[in-house]
């Protein structure tokens, strides 16, 4: 579903270094050699997930409006299916499938990402086994088609597609949390997602005053990449989701980037506008 992007175009300096980031990169190096990455963790499922249609706006942060969409989510056993999909104004498409299980923790058992058309600079469809933790990738290069198969060890704790469901059920308990994530670039690879709550956030609802609670979720790239990318400006900026809190916790909005090197996006939920003659002529008539 929604995500953190990272990838592999970080070496892609923004600026030539210099001799000072030279240094400081060998330096970093050896630490990086033996440090140990830190482990994610499974999230407990507190509040199951069923048959749901959600529907979304997509906007930038100037409010200028892109894309509509749609958040479905169908059950079978313990086993869930959620598509997140956008159609985009100029004819773009972003089509994220996720499927998994919810026993007693989150498992996240495959990911089946599209996005094609003008919005999306490098058009790509990556498919995700983690059991198995075959990735293929298509893409397109130089104008051409490719297609290329990894095999990584996708972590029990990987959360692509996942990121909202995982938010609603740390709601109200966890202070912080930390996930893994396969990137959906052309060299895929895992990070980390190091989640923390920022403080609640006032939103009216009619003439009621509600509070959302401001999740901050920053990408931790590890390795020598994760310390290049700061320095030649290639960091992912960090995500920020909004979470009605209380018994039955939902999503409120989405603040982040879509793919890599991307623009922050906003994803709210949408107002739905009835057709104003068609409920006017259905009431005229019940009043008859």
């Amino acid at each position: 579903m929604l995500r953190a992007q990272s990838g592999s175009a970080f070496f892609a300096a923004e600026r030539p270094f210099t001799v000072r980031d030279v240094a400081l990169c060998l330096s970093l190096f050896a630490v990086t050699l033996i440090a140990t990455p830190s482990k994610g963790e499974l999230i407990p499922v507190r509040h199951k997930q069923g048959v749901s249609h959600g529907f979304l706006i997509l906007r930038n942060l100037q409010g200028k409006l892109l894309a509509s969409g749609d958040l479905i989510q169908t059950l079978k056993g313990d086993q869930v299916t959620s598509e997140l999909i956008f159609h985009f104004r100029d004819g773009s498409l972003h089509d994220e499938i996720t499927v998994f299980s919810q026993a007693q923790t989150f498992r996240m058992l495959t990911d089946h990402l599209i996005q094609k058309g003008p919005s999306f600079p490098h058009p790509i469809d990556v498919s995700i086994d983690a059991p198995s933790g075959q990735i293929t990738v298509n893409s397109i290069e130089d104008a051409k088609e490719k297609t290329s198969t990894k095999h990584i060890d996708i972590p029990e704790d990987a959360a692509n597609g996942l990121l909202l469901t995982l938010l609603t059920n740390i709601s109200g308990s966890a202070m912080a949390a930390k996930v893994s994530m396969v990137t959906t670039s052309s060299k895929p690879r895992i990070v980390k997602l190091a989640i923390s709550q920022q403080g609640k956030t006032t939103f009216h609802l009619g003439d009621s005053k509600r509070q959302a609670t401001d999740y901050d979720v920053k990408t931790e790239i590890g390795g020598v990449a994760g310390v290049v990318a700061p320095i030649v400006g290639k960091q992912p900026p960090d995500t920020h989701v909004w979470i009605f809190d209380g018994r039955a916790p939902t999503f409120l909005r989405f603040e982040g980037v879509l793919y890599e090197g991307g623009a922050i996006w906003r994803i709210d939920l949408a107002s739905i506008n009835w057709s104003q003659g068609r409920a006017a002529r259905t009431h005229q008539g019940r009043m008859r």
